[in-house]
């Protein structure tokens, strides 16, 4: 268990000894000690909404509505933006229902009362909400992003992570996208297939099964596959089964998000790193339980991963690593070594396009 740590820390010293930060260090060890003339920043994946299984309404479907904004801008206008968002969200949430209509005899007129929004910060570091279908969480945005002038689609994408592990009913054999309404594995390929024609601007779409259904990420995967990211986190296995078997592609899909964790070395890291370049995009992202330790940051610019999924804008332990993100970029602009080539275009065409890897922290 302790493998992992023992690893962070001797790359950790050999970076003060060698007085270079941790992510030149890094990058080092990828590219076999030869220095690069550039990195990059990878681009921002924030949590701004939970609407899934431990969430109060009766919608499961979305544990993390992810916004990922455009790539021209920099980390710091980012997360400027999505600060401006959530804001607004929380100003919405606070904001009481209008009083219910009250005919002649002062009861109530209408059938129903506008639904209370509620919502509690999350160890996600985002506001979890009481939704109940999958449209609200989607309209909110759109409507705060109109609000602000910015355009979903244009100004910033969407993300989901459906944790469909979490959703399945092994009872029933189904997946309970909200409460008391069930969908076979099939049935959920329709569904996504529908979600993603209505709302174009996700670009992305984490575990939207569990692992077993492999013919339904087949289906998904050449349904979807060139108009969005189809990305596996849970459903993937472990960065050492992957490396044993060197096969990289079970789920199918053209991302994989992969996490610093008690048995995975600096080697580990590099290597699936390397092994998922030009196949896959990897998404650097963080483990439940984390700490405020913000050298996942430092791993996932030094490896060169494309996106980086660092949970919600709230609670410090994400805000800790936000601002060494925000360092880092201005480190390297200062340096002239940043490079701003990177593009995060979903709309790949055709099913021989580039996977993704994305790193969690």
């Amino acid at each position: 268990m302790a493998i992992g740590a023992v690893s962070l820390a001797v790359a950790k010293t050999s970076a003060i000894l060698g007085n270079n930060p941790l992510y030149l260090n890094i990058a080092l060890l990828r590219h076999n000690q030869k220095q690069p003339s550039t990195l990059t920043v990878p681009l921002l994946m924030v949590t701004l909404v939970s609407c899934g299984k431990s969430s109060p309404g009766k919608l499961n479907l979305m544990k993390e509505v992810i916004c990922v904004p455009h790539p021209e801008l920099t980390t710091k206008q980012g997360v400027e933006m999505l600060m401006e968002i959530q804001k607004n969200i929380i100003k919405i949430i606070e904001t009481p229902p209008p009083p219910k209509a009250e005919n002649k005899k002062g009861q109530d007129g209408g059938k129903r009362g506008q639904q209370q929004i509620t919502g509690k910060m999350s160890h996600l570091g985002c506001l979890t909400i009481n939704y109940d279908t999958i449209e609200q969480p989607l309209l909110l945005l759109q409507g705060i992003c109109a609000n602000l002038g910015l355009e979903l689609g244009t100004n910033l994408h969407l993300a989901i992570n459906c944790a469909g592990h979490e959703l399945m009913d092994y009872s029933k054999g189904k997946y309970e996208v909200m409460m008391g309404t069930y969908k076979s594995a099939a049935e959920m390929v329709d569904l996504y297939v529908d979600l993603i024609n209505r709302y174009p601007s996700i670009i992305a779409l984490i575990d939207p099964f569990r692992k077993e259904d492999s013919e339904e990420w087949d289906s998904i995967y050449n349904a979807l596959g060139s108009k969005c990211y189809i990305i596996a986190e849970t459903a993937s296995k472990s960065i050492s089964k992957l490396l044993e078997h060197g096969n990289i592609n079970i789920p199918k899909s053209n991302g994989l998000i992969i996490k610093h964790t008690n048995q995975t070395t600096m080697s580990d890291l590099v290597e699936i790193t390397n092994l998922a370049d030009s196949k896959k995009h990897i998404i650097f992202g963080s483990t439940e339980g984390e700490s405020s330790d913000d050298s996942l940051v430092d791993l996932a610019v030094g490896l060169g991963v494309r996106f980086i999924k660092l949970g919600g804008l709230s609670r410090g332990e994400r805000v800790t690593k936000y601002n060494r993100l925000l360092t880092i970029e201005e480190e390297l602009v200062q340096s002239g070594t940043l490079d701003t080539s990177l593009s995060c275009n979903a709309r790949m065409g055709g099913q021989e396009q580039e996977t993704m890897t994305l790193v969690k922290v």
